[in-house]
């Protein structure tokens, strides 16, 4: 972010792009391929480019910049490797196994780059002609295969010439493009006739750090107007050039809905906004042949993808609301693959919604593609108080030692003996705890060389033959990389866990058998490079107090503005009714159903209507549940399941109508406690049933610990337990008000809301009154 202690880059001109994006675009043919090829990771590749480079004479030179202009368009980049005095130039090339298992269409983009580069050099140098020198390190073998072409410098300024021109002419749309867009922002007006004063705030601190740069958590209640709120001068700020991309990020599918919405807010009928909105989806939901490998030889949307692909872009680029559905249309209609146009299309795109995955995860494609093209983006974060769970389970990883055997079973012999190796470290880590009565304080080296050798035979096994295909030695070797790269950045922002559990029905010794886990406690360190990457951040929710909470777990910088919007609802719409009679926590929990139960009949028979009671876990819904029935048997229950599909979501929901009557069972932090709406007499109470605070496991308190040990004592039991309980209780309570019209009563169920810690964090604008009243 710009107001972050990284340098911001300095812009450069819309008509300049990197030669690698350039190559991307027009030099790419044939197959979309993916079968498995192991690749070097980004700290191998690099140690292989030195060790190209260290193997040259004194006079050589790495990382050289080049550019120029060509017909009017700004390319570039930075040549591998230049020996000036022989007119040599290199592209390194890092990979595992036979160089002639490398695909030939990433040979052809390699070399693609390669003449661009050359091109642009003797060009500027006034070489009549020079060397060209594709060069592929084996990173196991350390062993380099070269591929040289002498060249005219006059053939590879017109070969460049004739790439430049087919990319000026899609980048000629993509001005007329955001000619009318940015002319369409300029003249847009706010859609509704009057903007309340916590909307007015809300977008006012958006506007600032949209212009600024920086970071902003805005805490905005139930009923503001969060989404157009965000939306609307992000919009604006796009239209000025502030930014070049929005991406808006969402934890919860149930979001996206309130998007749609505030985009038709802002469409005149019969004129749809010229901007280029892309939702994107999941592998797993756009694949249109699920059966299929992803090669030309399995999948017919795979054979010649790259082919097609030019004239699938050119028909995507005219639709403003890529869909799913939009997008199989498309795909459809040019037999492409359409997950992967979408991914293409994502740098196409003004407006991206997606999951915060899509930027915040170790292979997200927005954070990817916002360093590759050096944009200047707003992410905007929806429910940004979930990030700090959803980023922890990005960041966490486990092996077991069930699964490892499982696979070892259909290996081959080398691959038995590497994977053994393995086994034999989980075993020796578990005697080594057991015997200590203590946690592993960091990955074991002897399981992290064990992992090492395992992930380089299992690839190297993969590269020399194509053909093989085992899908779980495939996943095993997937999760052993990742487990690998938490790793090698392991802090104390993340624990290891050793656990035990029966052995799995085949192994016949039944024996007790490990899992090794690495958790993530403070997402902050492997958050940060995104967060720094963005010109904006703007994280929102109804629940983002108190800020340092956030700040410190996600890694936001101190200078972090914090807007705390008023609530545009009356005191008195919602009623918050404290119950201290009923004792609810955990060790006398079951001695508190029955009286939970009569309390919900009385208030139920004081106002009939629909309520919904909310619960720490699913095992206590059940208990109150029961109890409930057994007091109250005429009045109608519906209750949440932990294996609920989307369609027994939406019948849930559905059952509560402006004219039903029940009582809906659901736990707190769950489907039914955030990102739904339900107006009106559709909902007009709830029944928070305790405080829920996380449970105290072992693995908890020991989370508590290193975050004591991070930011001092007492904030562990803070962070760890009260502080996400209290974001949950928020959450429900915020169900029942969802309009300016609404009234509902909400009864906190549990001793500890009476505390002064815990009402100190409840919102300010509740009015807490005992219930039953005192005499």
């Amino acid at each position: 972010m710009s107001n972050s202690p990284v340098a911001e880059p300095t812009r450069q001109p819309r008509n300049s792009v990197p030669v690698k994006s350039f190559c991307a675009f027009v030099a790419k043919t044939g197959d979309l391929d993916l079968r498995f090829t192991p690749v070097p990771t980004a700290e191998q590749g690099m140690a292989g480019h030195k060790a190209v480079v260290y193997s040259r004479h004194s006079t050589y030179t790495a990382e050289v910049a080049v550019d120029g202009v060509i017909d009017g368009l700004h390319l570039r980049g930075r040549i591998d490797g230049l020996d000036a005095e022989a007119a040599t130039l290199d592209e390194i090339k890092t990979h595992r196994g036979a160089v002639e298992r490398i695909p030939a269409n990433h040979t052809a983009l390699h070399w693609a780059q390669l003449r661009t580069y050359g091109a642009l050099y003797g060009r500027a140098e006034g070489l009549d002609a020079l060397t060209l020198r594709l060069c592929y390190f084996d990173i196991d073998e350390r062993r380099e295969t070269q591929f040289t072409a002498t060249v005219s410098v006059a053939d590879l300024e017109a070969e460049l010439r004739v790439r430049v021109e087919r990319y000026k002419r899609w980048m000629a749309q993509q001005r007329a493009h955001l000619q009318r867009r940015d002319t369409m922002l300029d003249s847009l007006v706010f859609p509704h006739d009057s903007v309340a004063e916590g909307q007015a705030q809300l977008m006012r601190a958006v506007t600032a750090r949209l212009e600024q740069g920086g970071a902003l958590m805005a805490q905005a209640p139930t009923g503001v107007g969060k989404t157009i709120g965000v939306l609307f001068p992000a919009l604006k700020a796009l239209g000025l050039g502030q930014v070049d991309k929005l991406f808006y990020l969402t934890a919860r599918n149930a979001v996206q809905d309130e998007i749609d919405k505030a985009l038709r807010s802002l469409t005149s009928p019969g004129k749809p906004l010229p901007l280029r909105v892309l939702l994107l989806s999941a592998k797993a939901r756009a694949c249109v042949y699920p059966d299929r490998a992803c090669h030309g030889e399995s999948c017919p949307r795979a054979k010649g993808f790259y082919d097609r692909l030019p004239a699938a872009r050119e028909a995507a680029q005219h639709i403003p609301g890529l869909t799913l559905e939009t997008l199989k249309a498309v795909a459809q209609a040019h037999q492409v693959c359409p997950y992967f146009l979408g991914q293409e299309m994502a740098r196409w795109a003004d407006l991206t919604i997606g999951d915060v995955n899509y930027y915040f995860d170790g292979s997200a494609i927005l954070y990817a593609l916002t360093e590759q093209q050096g944009w200047r983006v707003a992410v905007l974060v929806d429910e940004a108080h979930n990030l700090v769970d959803r980023a922890r389970a990005m960041y966490s990883a486990s092996l077991s030692q069930d699964t490892l055997r499982a696979v070892a079973r259909g290996v081959p012999g080398s691959l038995k003996r590497v994977l053994g190796g393995i086994d034999r470290a989980l075993i020796a880590m578990r005697d080594f705890c057991a015997a200590n009565d203590v946690m592993p304080s960091e990955p074991p080296r002897v399981l992290r060389d064990a992992m090492t050798q395992a992930v380089r035979q299992i690839g190297r096994w993969f590269a020399e033959d194509a053909s093989r295909h085992d899908a779980p030695l495939l996943e095993l070797y997937f999760d052993l990389m990742g487990l690998q790269r938490l790793t090698e950045r392991y802090g104390p922002h993340s624990l290891c866990e050793v656990t035990e559990g029966e052995g799995a029905a085949l192994d016949l010794l039944h024996e007790s058998t490990v899992t090794f886990s690495l958790h993530n406690v403070v997402p902050a360190p492997h958050l940060l490079p995104r967060l720094f990457a963005a010109h904006a951040v703007i994280a929102f929710s109804a629940t983002l107090s108190p800020a340092h909470y956030h700040r410190r777990m996600l890694g936001l910088p101190d200078d972090t503005a914090f807007c705390d919007v008023r609530s545009g609802f009356a005191a008195d719409q919602l009623r918050v009714r404290a119950v201290r009679h009923i004792n609810t926590v955990y060790r006398v929990r079951h001695l508190a159903a029955q009286p939970i139960a009569a309390l919900m009949a009385e208030a139920y028979a004081e106002r009939p209507g629909n309520y919904i009671a909310y619960f720490s876990s699913f095992a206590y819904l059940d208990q109150v549940a029961d109890a409930f029935v057994r007091v109250a048997p005429g009045i109608t229950t519906v209750k949440q399941t932990g294996q609920m599909s989307p369609d027994d979501r939406q019948a849930f929901l559905r059952s509560f109508t402006a004219g039903s009557r029940q009582i809906g069972f659901a736990v707190m932090g769950g489907s039914f406690s955030e990102g739904i709406d339900l107006p009106g007499k559709r909902l007009v109470g709830a029944f928070i049933c305790n405080l829920g605070l996380t449970p105290f496991t072992a693995l908890n308190a020991r989370m508590a610990e290193q975050v004591d040990a991070m930011f001092g004592r007492g904030h562990g039991e803070q962070y760890i337990y009260l502080y996400p309980a209290i974001q949950k209780v928020v959450q429900a309570v915020g169900r029942v008000v969802r309009t300016a019209s609404d009234r509902g009563t909400v009864y906190l169920i549990d001793r500890r809301f009476a505390e002064a810690r815990v009402q100190q964090l409840l919102p300010p604008a509740w009015q807490l009154t005992p219930w039953p009243a005192p005499p």
